[in-house]
C-alpha cells in the first residue's frame, strides 16, 4: 500500500515526456528562426539567444532560491524564450528582451506554480507587457536597415494590394505575396515566413503533439471574418492568413496544453473565439495585429469552456428541470 498514489483524473498517461514534447516544439520552430536570422541578420540572432538564455536562467535561479526542484531540463523555459523572441522585432534593445523573459518565467509561470499551472501563455503575456511598456520599440520594424511598415499596418491604413513593394513607397504598399510566404518583409523575428511555420505545424500534427482543430479553425475563422468585416478592403483573405503573427500564434501558442481546452468540442469553441477576436481587433482595434490579445483573452476563458464542454461523468443524468433534479 505504500506504493499507492492517489491523484485526480485523468489517469491516462502518454509515452511522451514533457522534455520530448518540448524538444519537438523547438525542432518545429527552428526553420522559422533560421529564416528570421537570414532576413534580419545578427540582431535577430542576439535577441533569440538572449531570450532563451534569460528564460532558462530565470527559471533556474528562481527555483534554486525557493528550494524547489529545478525543471530547466524539461526545455519548457527554452520554448518560452524562443517563442518570446519570435514575437519581438529584431531591433528591440536586449535589456528589454531580458526583462520580458524574466516576466514570462517568474510572473506568469512560476508565480502560479510552474509548468502546467499558468493561466495564460507566458510568452504572449510578456509580449503584451512589453507592448504596453515600450510601444515604440515594440512597433519599430526594419528591413535591410530601412524602417518599414508591416503588411497588416498597411492593410489597417486601407492601402491596396500591389505586386510592387516600391510602387508608392514601402510604408504604403503591401509586399508581394511571395514575400509573405518566404519571410522577406518587415515584422517580428519568427512570424515572417508563413511557409516554414506551416511546415513546423504539419510536423507537430504528424507527431501527434498538437491537434489540427485549433490552428485550422483559428486561421480559417480569422481569414473569413476579417474579409467579411472589410479589413484591408475585404479582398485579401490570403494576406490575413500569411501576414502578421497568425500562423505563429495559431500553431505554436494557441495550442499550448496548459492554456487550451482539453476536449475536441472545447477546442472548436476556443479556436473560433480566437479567430473572431483577432478579426475584430484587426478591423476596428487600435493595433494592426490582434493575435496576442485574442489568445490571452481566450486563455482566461478556457476553464469556463472546459466546464461546459466536458463529458458528463459516467452514471449521471442530464438535469433538464428542477423536478428531474429533485428525483
Amino acid at each position: 500500500m505504500s506504493n499507492l498514489i492517489v491523484s485526480t483524473s485523468p489517469h491516462i498517461h502518454s509515452p511522451l515526456t514533457t522534455r520530448q514534447i518540448m524538444a519537438s516544439v523547438l525542432l518545429a520552430l527552428v526553420p522559422a528562426g533560421v529564416m528570421g536570422v537570414w532576413v534580419f541578420g545578427l540582431p535577430a540572432l542576439w535577441v533569440i539567444l538572449t531570450c532563451v538564455a534569460a528564460c532558462v536562467l530565470a527559471e533556474f535561479v528562481w527555483q534554486r532560491l525557493n528550494g524547489k526542484k529545478t525543471t530547466v531540463g524539461d526545455l519548457s523555459a527554452a520554448v518560452t524564450g524562443l517563442l518570446l523572441a519570435y514575437n519581438l522585432p529584431p531591433s528591440i534593445p536586449l535589456w528589454m528582451a531580458v526583462v520580458g523573459s524574466i516576466f514570462a518565467i517568474i510572473v506568469v509561470k512560476q508565480f502560479y506554480g510552474g509548468i502546467g499551472c499558468n493561466i495564460v501563455n507566458p510568452a504572449l503575456a510578456a509580449r503584451a507587457m512589453m507592448l504596453i511598456s515600450w510601444p515604440i520599440a515594440m512597433t519599430t520594424w526594419t528591413l535591410d536597415g530601412i524602417s518599414t511598415a508591416t503588411p497588416l499596418a498597411v492593410m489597417k491604413a486601407g492601402a491596396a494590394a500591389t505586386s510592387s513593394a516600391t510602387a508608392a513607397g514601402p510604408a504604403a504598399t503591401i509586399p508581394p505575396l511571395w514575400n509573405l510566404v518566404t519571410g522577406s518583409m518587415g515584422g517580428c523575428i519568427g512570424e515572417t515566413s508563413a511557409l516554414l511555420l506551416l511546415l513546423g505545424g504539419l510536423y507537430l500534427i504528424w507527431e501527434g503533439i498538437i491537434s489540427w482543430r485549433i490552428p485550422v479553425i483559428y486561421i480559417a475563422t480569422t481569414a473569413v471574418l476579417a474579409s467579411i468585416f472589410g479589413h484591408g478592403g475585404g479582398h485579401f483573405p490570403h494576406y490575413e492568413i500569411l501576414a502578421g503573427g497568425l500562423m505563429l500564434g495559431a500553431i505554436f501558442m494557441a495550442t499550448d496544453y496548459t492554456t487550451s481546452p482539453i476536449t475536441a468540442k472545447g477546442q472548436v469553441f476556443y479556436a473560433f473565439g480566437c479567430g473572431l477576436l483577432t478579426a475584430l481587433i484587426r478591423t476596428w482595434g487600435g493595433y494592426p495585429e490582434g493575435v496576442s490579445y485574442s489568445i490571452l483573452i481566450m486563455n482566461v476563458a478556457v476553464p469556463l469552456i472546459d466546464r461546459y464542454t466536458g463529458p458528463r461523468a459516467m452514471g449521471t443524468h442530464k438535469k433538464t428541470n428542477q423536478g428531474e433534479a429533485a428525483k
